[in-house]
């Protein structure tokens, strides 16, 4: 199958996407939505592991700050596609794309602390763990290849000002080890959500934010629930997707 072109919602956006390849799902949105609560004004921003740029181009809608967001993207040709969707609605002179190894922070196009967010969606299965994807593009963005969790933590506390923000999304089962990492970078862990698919059910997602050279304060928000019990969304998801019930 050959790219098509995505209507995804907020306030008009269009996003390129193969759908034989790694395609966004809900958590991506709930990360954007989570970070510009937190962070609702930057200069610069960073998003690491961009795949086709959800995170970077709903960030940018529910913040109307104005401020430049780079995505990093390990896959050239996720690259291609979330550079032409950045052309396409007419963000390129804010929104840009660069294909990147997170791993190697130094080398990076953006410099020591000079961002005041940095968001990130990583691979949430380690390496050598789950099934092997025989789409390429789908196993890097679900599973640790190159970079792994402590990369990914150590790059954002690389890009990070004093003070700035740090928000992820991952698998509760990885939150020890998330915690630890953060710690190590000076990453202090400040609020945590967790999501779960239909109220009384064991969360799946969960949602961290940090901020680099924080004081020491955890602070656990109220879950979120995606579904109703009949299988629709729920009035909070219809609201950050912002979308109207009729």
């Amino acid at each position: 199958m050959q790219e098509r072109i995505e209507q995804i919602g907020f306030g008009g956006l269009q996003l390129i996407q193969n759908p034989q390849g790694f395609c966004f799902g809900v958590d991506a949105v709930l990360l954007a939505d989570f970070a510009a609560q937190f962070c609702p004004q930057f200069q610069r921003a960073a998003d690491l592991g961009s795949g086709t740029g959800i995170i970077p181009f709903v960030l940018d809608h529910k913040t109307k700050c104005g401020g430049t967001i780079t995505g990093i993207e390990l896959q050239q040709d996720y690259v291609d596609m979330a550079a032409r969707s950045s052309k396409l609605n007419g963000v390129e002179d804010r929104i840009h794309f660069v294909q990147a190894d997170v791993a190697f922070a130094e080398q990076l196009s953006l410099e020591r602390g000079s961002v005041s967010l940095v968001t990130s969606n990583p691979p949430y299965m380690e390496r050598g763990s789950g099934l092997t994807n025989r789409y390429t593009g789908k196993y890097i963005a679900r599973h640790e290849t190159s970079a792994g969790l402590e990369d990914f933590v150590r790059t954002a506390s690389f890009l990070l000002k004093d003070k700035g923000h740090f928000c992820m999304v991952h698998r509760p089962s990885r939150l020890v080890d998330i915690f630890c990492c953060c710690r190590k970078y000076r990453l202090e862990p400040k609020h945590v959500r967790f999501v779960l698919p239909h109220r009384g059910e064991i969360p799946n997602i969960v949602l961290i934010h940090c901020v680099y050279g924080g004081g020491r304060e955890l602070k656990f928000l109220e879950e979120l629930c995606v579904y109703n019990s009949d299988g629709t969304y729920t009035e909070e998801i219809e609201k950050i997707y912002e979308r109207q019930r009729t």
